[in-house]
């Protein structure tokens, strides 16, 4: 199962150049990686995302990431994909840019 993990463009190439990541800084104050399911990614773009272009959404294999990721209660008690390590770029699967359209941001086909 795909997770997805949505970066600004200047955290992205940081990740990139480094190799890994502890994550935004909103991943940092929480202590985990923040992740989203395919069924989650669209609410998650709208509220913490919205109006921002030139972002980044990079999917990751939830069973390559062990038991470093854990399934914990978030909105409205919905299990959310949460990472307690950081994120290596071989974890990346793949990564695609998320444009910001008219009707908000425009997902890659197959997604959700």
């Amino acid at each position: 199962m795909l997770i997805y993990k949505i970066f600004r463009r200047p955290e992205w190439d940081q990740f990139r150049r480094q190799g890994q990541t502890l994550g935004a800084p909103v991943d940092l104050a929480d202590g985990f990686i923040h992740f989203s399911t395919a069924a989650q990614v669209t609410e998650t773009a709208a509220r913490h995302f919205a109006g921002e272009s030139d972002l980044v959404l990079v999917a990751a294999e939830a069973d390559a990431l062990g038991s470093a990721l854990r399934w914990e209660p978030s909105r409205g008690g919905a299990l959310f994909p949460h990472l307690y390590r950081p994120l290596w770029l071989d974890d990346v699967v793949w990564d695609k840019s998320l444009p910001l359209g008219a009707a908000g941001h425009i997902f890659p086909e197959g997604v959700i």
